[in-house]
């Protein structure tokens, strides 16, 4: 069931928009992405963009969010480069920030049609990794192979 409409957090996207079009030139750097931790500050970063498959910018605000002390985020966004505007997360991103963040809102939508939803609801039917371990009990049917 999906969660109830969360209210828009413009600051953030301008925050992000702005790191877009401040930041992120040439094919390097090409998304940028805002998180409001939980005690309300905003940490931006952009992605490193490599044919190999480098971080996107939301997986980059995880880590610059940590190296900063903020460990609990509340609300994500992406901004594309040259006026793109939000962009919703790759399945990677939604696992990742899912596995960080299980009560993490994230804004997605275009113009007038932007939403906060819960990342619960941008990845159905969830990956629990924790879930799906063996069992090392020695009394478990799974550990006795």
């Amino acid at each position: 069931m999906p969660t109830p409409p969360q209210p828009v957090d413009h600051e953030l996207i301008e925050a992000a928009a702005r790191i877009a079009r401040t930041r992120c030139r040439g094919d390097n750097h090409t998304m940028a992405s805002a998180a409001r931790a939980r005690d309300g500050r905003i940490i931006t970063a952009v992605n490193a963009y490599h044919f190999t498959g480098g971080p996107c910018a939301e997986l980059v605000v995880i880590g610059a969010a940590a190296a900063q002390g903020a460990y609990e985020l509340d609300t994500i966004v992406a901004v594309g480069d040259r006026d793109r505007g939000v962009v919703p997360p790759c399945g990677r991103c939604r696992q990742v920030l899912f596995d960080y963040f299980p009560a993490l809102n994230v804004i997605v939508g275009s113009g007038d049609q932007l939403r906060t939803v819960s990342i619960t609801d941008l990845l159905p039917e969830t990956y629990v990794w924790a879930d799906h371990q063996l069992d090392t009990e020695p009394d478990s049917p799974l550990s006795a192979s």
